[in-house]
This record gives structure tokens, sequence and C-alpha cells, in this order.
């Protein structure tokens, strides 16, 4: 006994020359050996090979409480360490109880005697890896780098081991297993917390489904007019800009209403204020009736006209629950200017279109209502007069300087005679010349003094001779013309 146990520590503790000369002749594993048989992880009682546990344990070279081995002595090469898992033969398992141990030969791989590790391994958590498969090992190989160390904490990005694969030389590498998919569907991540984004494209779905949605419950829009188009049939349509997506009204869609006739002349002139009038209602706001959407290219034709009969009907021809118009003389409304001129502006008034003069526009004289007016403005009016014959013939006339209070009389009060003030030109009209001075009051001029004729938006000085409380006005002289507007 005391013989055999010395031949094994000798052969634990044989030199690296020596051992690689002893496993050479070890006789390899068949290429056709079946894959799952060459690490058969089984219990302590089973035969055909050694504990789980113990193979683990006998693995790593650097667990501490070892002192049976010097770890300089143990260091061998990796294609010759005998500690590697093999495919050990039945008849290389151990011998019953009372009887002979074999000689050792060069056929016979030498199972070394390792108490201490065995009982580090045994105080470990049992380790119960999924079967290997027939990509991931490689007949024959007992190279240690297809085991997992259980020892060091593994690295953040070490892939999980069923993705980890032997390194063998001459065998083919197994495919690497994608890495997560990406989330598409993933919210947007914001600056701030909890706010939402949408993006270009959720926009438009959103804006297309309301588009697709007011086509069918036939619901008014509102969007701004933003071009005339004449088609190669030379039918000319308008362009509405409702959100980004293009609306399209026919000509006769507009509601645009000019006097009928039969005369080729006057028709060809009645075209061409059409066509001035469509120019000065550019940027302005349109309601519109969705009359039919394209889904393949998001088309979308409308009608003006539907929209402002329907405004008509509700506003001017149904009454509320007491019984009265909503729309009556007196009544202070507001309106959407559709378009500016020198001295006139037009706008809707729920689906009736009027025009209103300079001289109602404010108490001040006003030389051009471009200057406090604009196409797309919302303002305030009057209703002064209002005409029902039917849907289509409805009239109203409004003024906007009634809703103000009159400083006429306030800013004449600021004027002396014989006073010299800067004024602007308004408006010249039979050899009257109208001013507005820069202290608010309106003032009027019979002659001037300087050789040059004033015209409108001159910037002149004016001398007041007499005040007319009645008019609200301050009559004077020019004498001179500070700047003239050429």
């Amino acid at each position: 006994m005391a013989t055999r146990k010395n031949d094994l520590l000798e052969q634990e503790h044989k030199t690296p020359e020596s051992l690689k000369a002893a496993v050479s002749d070890m006789t390899p594993l068949e290429s056709g050996t079946d894959s799952e048989a060459e690490i058969r992880p089984v219990d302590d009682a089973g035969e055909g090979g050694m504990d789980l546990n113990e193979l683990l344990g006998s693995m790593n070279d650097d667990m501490p409480g070892d002192d049976s081995l010097d770890p300089s002595e143990n260091e061998l090469p990796e294609e010759d360490d005998p500690r590697k898992p093999t495919n050990i033969p039945d008849h290389a398992a151990a011998p019953p109880d009372g009887a002979e141990e074999p000689a050792l030969t060069e056929e016979t791989p030498v199972k070394p005697k390792r108490a201490s590790r065995k009982k580090k391994a045994e105080e470990m958590p049992p380790f119960k890896p999924e079967p290997p498969t027939a990509e991931d090992s490689v007949p024959g190989s007992t190279d240690s780098s297809s085991v997992l160390e259980i020892d060091d904490p593994m690295p953040a990005d070490t892939p999980e081991p069923d993705e980890f694969t032997a390194d063998v030389p001459g065998a083919s590498p197994s495919p690497v297993m994608p890495s997560a998919p990406f989330r598409s569907n993933a919210p947007v991540l914001t600056i701030r917390s909890r706010e939402d984004v949408t993006t270009n494209e959720e926009r438009d779905d959103i804006i297309w489904h309301e588009i697709r949605n007011a086509y069918r419950t036939r619901r008014i829009l509102t969007g701004k007019l933003g071009g005339i188009e004449q088609l190669d049939n030379r039918k000319t349509i308008a362009i509405v800009d409702y959100k980004g997506f293009r609306i399209i009204i026919p000509l006769k869609e507009m509601m645009i209403q000019l006097p009928r006739t039969n005369n080729e002349q006057e028709y060809n002139e009645l075209m061409l204020r059409q066509n001035k009038i469509l120019n000065n209602m550019l940027g302005a706001d349109m309601d519109f009736i969705v009359k039919g959407i394209d889904s393949k290219t998001f088309s979308v034709v409308a009608s003006r006209k539907e929209a402002m009969l329907r405004k008509r009907q509700l506003f001017y021809l149904d009454t509320d629950p007491s019984g009265a118009y909503r729309i009556y003389e007196g009544r202070i409304v507001q309106a959407r200017v559709i378009a500016v001129a020198e001295k006139v502006i037009r706008v809707e008034v729920f689906g009736v279109e009027t025009s209103i003069m300079a001289r109602d526009l404010a108490w001040d004289w006003i030389g051009d209502a471009h200057e406090r007016f604009s196409v797309g403005d919302e303002v305030l009016v009057r209703v002064q007069r209002v005409r029902r014959d039917s849907l289509e013939d409805i009239g109203i006339r409004v003024d906007i300087k009634s809703i103000s209070q009159n400083t006429s009389l306030e800013n004449l009060q600021k004027c002396r005679i014989q006073s010299k003030y800067v004024g602007k030109v308004t408006d010249v009209h039979k050899g009257v010349v109208y001013i507005r001075l820069s202290n608010g009051a309106n003032a009027i001029a019979h002659s001037c003094y300087d050789y040059r004729t004033p015209g409108k938006k001159d910037e002149v000085s004016f001398a007041v001779t007499r005040l007319d409380a009645e008019r609200g006005v301050a009559v004077g002289i020019i004498t001179r013309i500070i700047r003239q507007n050429l």
C-alpha cells in the first residue's frame, strides 16, 4: 500500500516534460464520438466519470486554502494538463473495496488525489449547467477555455454561458448569438421629466386623422388661403393650407358673389375682378367643409361655400332658445379681416362678407388702412343693419369706430390758435387737404404757403387759425412741407 501511494505522489509531481510524454501516447477520441459523451456530469455514486463539483474545483488553480500542492509546481501547459475533463473509459473507474488496483500504464489516465480541493468543491453550491450541444462542443477538445471559471466574477461584457464558445484550433467557429433587438417603439427621451414629444410623422398622422374625421362628420375646419393656381384646363383653384396639408377649393366654391352677365367683355372684366379679390384675400382665414379625400396621395377637396351657408343658417336665420336671432342690430360681434385696401377693409361676419369704409374705421382720420389693419386680423365690429331675404341673399353693415370712445373733442382742446403743429396729410380732395396732427387732432387746410403741392403721406407744418368744435376739427394753413412722400 505504501508503494502505491508513493507511485501516485510521484505521478502527481511529475515534471511537464515527462507528463507530456505520458499524455501524448494516450489514444485520442474518435471524430465520430457523440458530443454529449465528452463531458458527462454524473453523481458521485455513478459510473463512467468523476464528480462535477470535484471537476469544477480542480479547474481553479488559485483557490485559497490548498496546502497540499505548491502552486508553482502545479503550473502545466494547457494542452498537457491532466486535470482537464476527458472522456474517461469505464475500466478506469475506481475499483471496489478489497480489489487490487490495476497497475498504471500509458493507456490508463491517472486520477490524482485531490482531497482538499474536493472539500472545497463540496462547500460550494451545486452547479447545474445546461447540457452542451453539438455546436458548442468540439470532439476531442480538452481546452480549459471551454469551461467557465465560477470563482471569479463574470465581467459585464462577458456573454452568457450558453453563448460562450470554445476557441479550438481547426474547429469551425460557432455562430454568435445576436444582441437584444432594438426597441423601435420606445418613447422619445425628453429633457424634462414626463414631457411628451410628438415627432413629425406622428403629427401628420394626427392631422390626417382629423381631416378624415371631419370628412365623415361634415365638421367645419379653418385654414389660411395660401395660393391661387390655374390648372391646365384654364380653371382657377384656391389652395388653403390646413396645418401643413394642401386643401383644394374650386373657384365656384369660394362664394365670391359678383353680378352675372352674358356679355363676353363684361365676363372677362368680372373674372379679372374676381382674381384681384382673391389676390387681396391671400393669407386670410377660410372656413371650409371637406368634400372628398384621397388617402394614397393625401389630397383633399373642400368647399367654402357650404361652410358659409351653414354659418348663415345658424347665426342669421335660426333663433336661440329665447326666440331671438343671434346676430341683430346693435350687437357687437367678432369679424375676420379678409382683405385690406387703402381706404376700405373687407371683413367676414359669420359667413357674410361686407366692406367697411375708412370713415367708419376710427374717429381720427386714416390715410392708409394698411397702417392699422392686416389680412388675418380679428376685429370687433358693431352691427348697424341686417337684411335677411334668403339663405343666399343676406346683407349686413358694420362699423368699428362706434365701439371706441370719441376722442376728437379731447384732442381738439390740445390745440391753440396761432400755434404751429406737425401733421401728416391723409387725403387731398378738391383742393382741400386733410391732416392728422401729431397730438391726434384732425385738421383741414385750404391753402399752402409752400411752392410745392402737398400730397398724401407728406409731413407738413400746420398753423391753427380756428377751432371748429361742432365738427371737431382745427382749421388752418400749411406753412411749409417738411418732407414729401415721393
